[in-house]
């Protein structure tokens, strides 16, 4: 680990200042992601800005037009609070989904949305874009047995290696990671939208529009400029029926293998509005407008449901090892939509 400046700023222009003053800064929410990757060697910061020793940065309020939620809350406290229980039932499941109670306790909302990919290319020095440039000397397991492979300045790691849990959208390009913030799919289909404080004032983006796709090394997938802070995220009220279903390995900490986040807006039974993000399975998170199509103007059944699953998963172009994914597409997009519309026969 190299060595860094830490910074503990008693306010949002303090910690502005301090992450514009420093070439290499980075912020810190509750350290789960950033400080793993700083240990990994994945991340050298030159400064650590820790935003979460700013007071007023936390908390989640109610207002007659908005839900605020400031970016220093943490998971636990946003699960605990009123509004969410009350009127984000979609936002409260996905964070409850995340990690364990003790990361929970320390992960924060901005952390979370801003929190850079999992892909173990990435994470093992390979870059959000694969590796493209690799030597003869790689290998690739091959029905059981480690083979070389004829490799040239193009080759990428990513398909012709372990991708197992690599993007099954989007895949034509070469950023071929999933966006895994479980936050921003239920974010993005209740239209929030985030609040960002820099060295230019502050503004306020679409929570869709916190991502973007990197077309080259020198890029991140995270559309923020430098020296800003996500002070808050903003969804308008009134809240549409939402829900978020989750599909992974195991019940104990593990990370999302498919995500689906539903609003809706309804006329007795039938659907008139609806959102359906997909996360975990792109390099952002997806709003599926096939699936939406397939639900408007009808009552959400299970037919209907299975329909809209069936409708998203069509667009998937999955990998060579992670067309797994397709089905759970389906799974995931059916039961959001019928737990939004208070039908978890899973449970029963």
């Amino acid at each position: 680990m190299n060595a860094f400046e830490y910074a503990s700023p008693a306010s949002v222009a303090e910690a502005v200042r301090a992450l514009a003053g420093k070439n290499g800064a980075s912020a810190l929410g509750g350290g789960t992601d950033l400080l793993n990757r700083i240990k990994e060697g994945v991340t050298s910061p030159s400064r650590v800005v820790a935003t979460r020793s700013i007071g007023d940065l936390a908390g989640v309020e109610q207002t007659p037009k908005a839900i605020i939620i400031k970016g220093a809350t943490t998971l636990a406290a946003l699960i605990k609070s009123e509004p969410t229980t009350k009127w984000l039932p979609g936002l409260r499941q996905a964070a409850l989904e995340v990690g364990t109670p003790q990361i929970r306790n320390m992960a924060t909302v901005a952390g979370n949305l801003l929190q850079r990919p999992r892909d173990w290319y990435y994470r093992n020095g390979f870059g959000l874009l694969g590796g493209k440039k690799v030597n003869g000397d790689t290998v690739r397991e091959l029905e059981g047995e480690f083979a070389p492979i004829d490799t040239d300045e193009g080759t990428h790691l990513v398909r012709v290696g372990d991708n197992r849990y690599g993007a099954i959208y989007m895949t034509d390009g070469d950023a071929l990671y999933v966006n895994t913030s479980s936050l921003a799919p239920p974010l993005i289909a209740l239209g929030a939208r985030a609040t960002l404080s820099g060295p230019d004032g502050e503004r306020t983006v679409d929570v869709a529009d916190l991502y973007r796709v990197p077309k080259s090394a020198d890029e991140i997938e995270l559309a923020l400029k430098p020296g800003e802070v996500l002070t808050k995220v903003i969804i308008p009220t009134p809240v549409a029926k939402n829900a978020t279903y989750e599909v992974r390995h195991k019940q104990a900490h593990d990370w999302p293998l498919v995500l689906a986040s539903v609003a809706l807006t309804t006329e007795g039974d039938t659907v008139r509005s609806a959102k359906v993000v997909l996360g975990s399975v792109a390099p952002v998170p997806l709003h599926c407008q096939p699936a939406v199509d397939a639900i408007l103007g009808k009552a959400i059944t299970p037919e209907t449901a299975a329909a809209a699953g069936k409708a998203a998963a069509a667009g998937a172009k999955p990998l060579s090892m992670n067309a797994y994914k397709v089905k759970l597409v389906e799974v995931a997009v059916k039961r959001a939509l019928l737990a939004a519309a208070g039908n978890r026969y899973w449970e029963v």
